[in-house]
């Protein structure tokens, strides 16, 4: 008997040393204080005997939680651009959920076009996150299926960022992926060289027989094209713009390959290798932004700038950039817009009043026609509080700026008597109860989310169990619902995201709906 509690003392006293620990180390000072004013000098009272402790003994017979992980898998690390103090988001949003189950989830998200929506979704696929389950697997099957979201969403620079991160030698996937993305960018070069160095990488001939050429090794590169031809390893059509990439002399003269109805990086950079580069307008998201390059000219630049940023997939400070590049060489759509933007700007720099109320609304309406409202409020919020306006400026300047991150300040700043729409949007920019309801689009819904909010139970419940990444994607998904006009789906969104501790996304997804014009 007194063997078995022996055991069970050993078996128990790490539990109870790392219990105890603490306790020591966090001993109370006044404890200390009164040890230091005792008399120097007093007198020492033998001491008891006293008998020997008695060994701890377990209060339950039941054995204690293992936790199993497979040999050779250490700790997951955290992957992610962004980390949890500037998210907000738990490392472990994805602890509850499968990598099949997330993948799945984000292939069937729809198209968002609230920027508020898409604002949450990159900050989710940003955020430092480990791996679901815990496992290390399934930490890099997830930096997978990030890094793909990013790249279909037009996000070409943070994917890239991403894989480089997650280890682009980690896999054949993770390589296969890097090359996808380092082609759209342009670094190719750098994969190409890893691919030398690791050749086991891929076994895709499109990437051999492209390194092989990039590096200088004809020969190798023709001899690898030669086995693909005679083995059938690739479609016709690819086989036919390699032989025109390898060997241009051959075909001159002759007219142009068809393009293709889909398009991959590989074959872009062919077809731009080979003179025959095509349009990136009917091209997914991710072919803008080869437009950014200072290859393309500027009208491309603009249009590509325009297009990602209406994606959220590219700082608003990149576009108004390449809007100030020069001055506009024609008139009519994007040139009026380019010169609206750019005389605006200029009026602001100059802190004239007048000027700034002159430009204020044909700029403003440039940018609702690109549907850029927020990125101009981004840009020029603070800079228009600064500007003294009266009359229809100044409240065109009051909707605007309620777009902006600061649009709690400008509706707490508020001192001239407002109006009942911008009292109610105030209310809600300082995420109070509003009082009356004006007659502005699904005002009544948004009015709920903040005075009888109603989340959806069961996306709280998931995330409360280790599932928040997939609550999240599951309220985007609603919220873009409810933004074309399901005013029920709207009112559950956002009393959903406030229950998720997501408030400053509640609230600026409500003002978007109540101030911008979609048709």
């Amino acid at each position: 008997m007194f063997r078995q509690i022996s055991a069970l003392c050993l078996m128990c006293w790490p539990a109870l040393t790392m219990a105890q620990a603490p306790a020591a180390e966090t001993a109370p000072l006044s404890v200390i204080d009164w040890l230091g004013q005792q008399p120097k000098a007093m007198p020492v009272r033998p001491k008891r005997p006293t008998k020997p402790e008695e060994a701890p003994v377990a209060k339950t017979a039941l054995p204690p939680l293992v936790t199993v992980t497979a040999l050779g898998e250490g700790s997951p690390r955290a992957i992610g651009l962004v980390p949890a103090h500037v998210t907000g988001l738990p490392q472990d949003l994805w602890a509850g959920s499968s990598v099949s189950d997330i993948t799945s989830r984000l292939a069937n998200l729809p198209d968002l076009h609230l920027p508020a929506a898409r604002a949450l979704f990159f900050r989710l696929l940003l955020a430092e996150a480990t791996a679901p389950e815990g496992r290390a697997a399934e930490g890099d099957a997830l930096a997978l299926a990030r890094v793909s979201a990013l790249i279909d969403n037009g996000a070409v620079d943070p994917a890239l960022s991403l894989i480089e991160q997650a280890g682009v030698a980690t896999s054949a996937d993770h390589f296969a992926l890097w090359m996808q993305v380092s082609l759209l960018v342009g670094t190719e070069d750098r994969a190409c060289t890893l691919l030398m160095q690791k050749p086991y990488l891929t076994r895709d001939y499109n990437v051999r027989i492209l390194c092989a050429a990039r590096a200088g090794n004809w020969d190798t590169a023709a001899l690898t094209f030669g086995s693909a031809q005679a083995l059938e390893l690739l479609p016709p059509e690819r086989l036919a713009l390699l032989d025109r990439f390898l060997n241009p002399d051959l075909f001159e003269g002759e007219p142009n390959l068809t393009v293709p109805r889909t398009m991959d990086p590989m074959g872009f950079r062919l077809f731009e290798a080979i003179g025959e580069r095509p349009q990136t307008r009917s091209l997914p998201p991710a072919f803008a932004v080869v437009d950014l390059r200072d290859v393309a000219g500027w009208k491309a630049q603009l249009e590509a700038a325009e297009r990602l940023t209406r994606l959220g997939a590219l700082p608003d400070n990149r576009l108004l950039g390449i809007y100030s590049d020069r001055a506009p060489a024609a008139s009519g759509g994007i040139w009026d817009r380019v010169e609206a933007l750019q005389r605006f700007d200029t009026a602001l720099r100059t802190r004239s009043a007048d000027a700034v109320a002159k430009t204020l609304r044909p700029a403003w309406q440039a940018m609702q026609e690109a549907e850029l409202e927020v990125s101009f409020a981004t840009l020029f919020a603070e800079g228009l509080q600064a500007i003294p306006l009266e009359g229809s400026a100044a409240a065109l300047r009051n909707r605007i700026t309620l777009l902006s991150p600061f649009y709690e300040t400008v509706a707490s700043g508020t001192t001239v008597p407002p109006t009942a729409e911008i009292a109610f949007m105030s209310a809600i920019a300082t995420g109070t109860a509003p009082g009356r309801v004006p007659d502005m689009n699904q005002a009544d819904a948004i009015a709920s989310a903040f005075t009888t909010p109603s989340p959806r139970s069961n996306l709280v419940s998931d995330a409360q169990n280790g599932k928040l990444g997939m609550s999240i994607l599951a309220t985007i998904a609603l919220l873009e619902d409810g933004a074309n006009g399901d005013t029920a789906a709207l009112r559950d969104a956002l009393s959903t995201l406030r229950a998720l501790g997501l408030e400053d996304f509640a609230r600026r997804a409500a003002l978007q709906v109540l101030l911008l014009e979609r048709g």
